[in-house]
């Protein structure tokens, strides 16, 4: 175990950070980070429109979410070649990149003119999550073919021209290109990129729906996590498959039918991350209230509250649990046991599936569990979860508080050892001056 842990260490994290903050994957990173705000928003809207139901008088605000989260892909498509651009340095064609990758993205989602081009109609779903994937390809070949061509200037070495006239030009022949290749397919050979795109994401995305694509990726994250990886390595893949999925179920309740994609951020957030990823709500109630040792009573205490509302970094790296052989193999398990529940039972009807988009993951644990899917059970399913997760931190959370009692105690008797051979010596020292 140690070895494994010492090869993580020193050579597979190490790498994953590298990739981590490769340009091209920390811009799609940004770009998600960058539209966090407007999915925040459009999950109060959501929030005010459960609360509507009790309270008629707030008015219908789903046009805010319609134009906020609803618009989520067309923003994802601008902000991935402009990061992409600024992580690359080509700071000069940044805006130009983001609308560039914004207009691709409008053609590539099939518009129809009317016969005389006075009007243009676009489906107005397609704008939202359900064309992440097709966001993020439109996004990503606008970025490179801007980098491409970056290197090249009509006027090098000409600083006669102010440098707006300069990017002007520059920007004439990429941006050319980029359109006229989502001219070709649309307008040309008629092809509608969004229908292609999806379907070859088909595959990834029913895999992840399932029940052992679900458990994977769950522990994934989770794995990853307990090596100090952040789990927004996996976003430019996972994401697309949560937003996707709860467009997909809140479409589906809207038809009159069942919602069936388990494999949203909902799910994650309400069932499976309890006190942040891992589970680690009852560990540090264990550290809190249970533990011997004044280290982990200390941690436990300090990062009760934060660990309340989903967020778990001090708890993660104070504990540690992060690169701890003891304290990793619990985390690891939580995330295989817990994802394989949850999805087995929603699977079978017995808790309600989220069909709304509500990324409010940041409110105490069982508050946000039963605004994802208002269904009681759903709490019932939260309190066996986090009974489960509990006891698997319980044996290891042990085991580790007597480690270190054991540690505290061999120190305080060090401390103890050194203070009384001190005293020795300078009643040695006073007895020779005498």
């Amino acid at each position: 175990m140690q070895g494994f842990i010492d090869w993580m260490n020193k050579s597979f994290t190490p790498k994953m950070n590298k990739i981590t903050g490769n340009a091209w994957v920390a811009g799609i990173q940004d770009a998600i980070m960058g539209v966090l705000p407007l999915i925040l928003v459009g999950s109060l809207m959501t929030l005010l429109s459960l609360l509507k139901m009790v309270i008629p008088a707030i008015p219908d605000l789903d046009m805010i979410n319609n134009f906020s989260f609803g618009l989520m892909s067309l923003f994802i498509a601008f902000l991935i070649p402009y990061y992409v651009m600024q992580r690359k340095k080509v700071l000069d064609k940044t805006i130009v990149a983001g609308t560039a990758g914004a207009a691709l993205y409008l053609i590539a989602i099939f518009p129809k003119f009317s016969a005389d081009g006075a009007t243009v109609s676009f489906t107005f779903e397609r704008f939202g999550g359900v064309g992440m994937f097709v966001a993020l390809i439109a996004g990503l070949f606008t970025a490179f073919i801007m980098y491409l061509f970056s290197k090249f200037s009509f006027f090098r070495n000409n600083d006669s021209l102010p440098d707006f006239i300069v990017v002007w030009f520059d920007s004439l022949l990429p941006v050319t290109l980029i359109l006229l290749v989502g001219w070709a397919f649309t307008f040309q050979w008629h092809i509608d990129l969004f229908t292609v795109i999806n379907a070859i994401f088909k595959p990834l995305t029913a895999s992840a729906q399932s029940f052992w694509g679900f458990v994977f990726f769950s522990f994934l994250g989770i794995f990853f996590y307990s090596f100090g990886i952040s789990a927004w390595v996996l976003y430019p893949v996972l994401y697309g498959v949560w937003v996707q999925g709860i467009q997909e179920n809140a479409n589906l309740v809207a038809a009159g039918h069942v919602a069936t994609n388990i494999h949203t951020m909902e799910v994650a957030a309400g069932w499976i991350d309890l006190g942040g990823m891992g589970a680690t709500f009852g560990l540090v109630f264990m550290m809190t209230f249970l533990a011997k040792s004044k280290r982990l009573k200390l941690i436990g205490g300090t990062v009760l509250v934060p660990t309340i509302f989903n967020i778990n970094e001090p708890a993660i790296f104070g504990a540690p649990i992060a690169f701890n052989p003891v304290m990793m193999v619990p985390m690891w398990i939580n995330g295989i046991v817990l994802p394989a529940i949850t999805w087995l039972t929603m699977h079978f009807g017995l808790v309600t599936i989220p069909d709304k988009m509500n990324q409010m993951w940041y409110l105490p644990i069982g508050v946000s569990t039963y605004i994802f899917n208002l269904d009681w059970r759903g709490l019932v399913l939260m309190a066996v979860n986090l009974v489960i997760s509990t006891l698997i931190w319980y044996p290891f959370f042990r085991v580790y508080d007597n480690q270190l009692v054991e540690t505290e105690a061999a120190k305080a008797r060090a401390k103890k050892e050194k203070q009384a051979a001190k005293v020795a010596a300078e009643k040695l020292q006073g007895a020779t001056e005498s």
